[in-house]
């Protein structure tokens, strides 16, 4: 066989690292999927392609027309439909699959968590008093803030979230990790904040935030990721190089 042909699904740090270190390797030939989500995506070492696939059977037909040997899900936690379609494609197309997904955070001593199963159920669970709202979830999700217009929030993201939320009382702020401890409690002291509704995203860009809650007693409401697909896991970007060379040998790729 000649190159194997890589497909990445990306959009999160591990994506543009994975990307970085096959580039580097010079072995195979890759395409970098993102979802065109941020406006001004960073710069990335290999074949870019923006935009959707429009759902399960189309990705799979695209992996077939593009000889692809091998689709590696390196999307955020949090993207659960396109990592379904990853997963259906896979297995329809028999070609092999790899998610790459960072370890989850994990509560330690001093955390005030309550941990929810999605973005309005944590807006639920704030309750009917006016309370002081860190909206740590980017700009997708903030929406569903809109269903308890009696909290003061603090929205986070990106991009800035269009149309602007109906509510009373929300402030934006502009921003792009990673984050320091102390920038982070500045903003938490500033806002006056009493709660934050974060993901459960793992990963050091954003965790932060997690740790100066800790710091200052402010509660979490954290939003557990779903189970995980039948996809192969793994956790780091060695693991996943790892995983590609038992997939495709080195004496393989080199045609020997």
């Amino acid at each position: 066989m000649g190159r194997p042909r890589i497909l990445i699904l990306g959009g999160s740090r591990e994506a543009r690292l994975l990307a970085e270190a096959l580039a580097a390797r010079d072995d195979c030939d890759v395409l970098l999927s993102l979802a065109g989500r941020t406006e001004k995506p960073a710069v990335q070492p290999v074949p870019v392609r923006i935009g959707g696939f429009g759902g399960a059977a189309a990705l799979a037909d695209f992996l077939k027309a593009g000889g692809y040997d091998l689709l590696i899900d390196v999307t955020h936690p949090f993207a659960e439909r396109i990592s379904a379609n990853a997963a259906f494609a896979a297995e329809t197309t028999g070609i092999a699959a790899i998610a790459l997904r960072r370890p989850e955070w994990q509560r330690r001593p001093g955390d005030r968590w309550q941990e929810v199963r999605s973005i309005p159920a944590a807006i639920e669970a704030l309750g009917p008093l006016p309370r002081h709202v860190f909206l740590a979830t980017g700009r997708q999700g903030a929406h569903h803030a809109e269903a308890a217009p009696q909290h003061h929030y603090l929205v986070r993201s990106v991009d800035s979230v269009e149309p602007p939320l109906a509510l009373d009382n929300v402030d934006y702020v502009l921003d792009r990790g990673p984050f320091t401890l102390d920038g982070e409690c500045a903003l938490l002291r500033q806002h006056d904040i009493d709660v934050i509704v974060a993901k459960n995203s793992g990963g050091a860009a954003t965790y932060a935030k997690i740790e100066a809650a800790r710091l200052l007693g402010i509660e979490v409401m954290m939003v557990t990721r779903a189970p995980a697909s039948i996809v192969k896991a793994v956790d780091t970007v060695e693991a996943a190089l790892t995983a590609i060379d038992h997939l495709f040998p080195p004496a393989m790729k080199r045609g020997v």
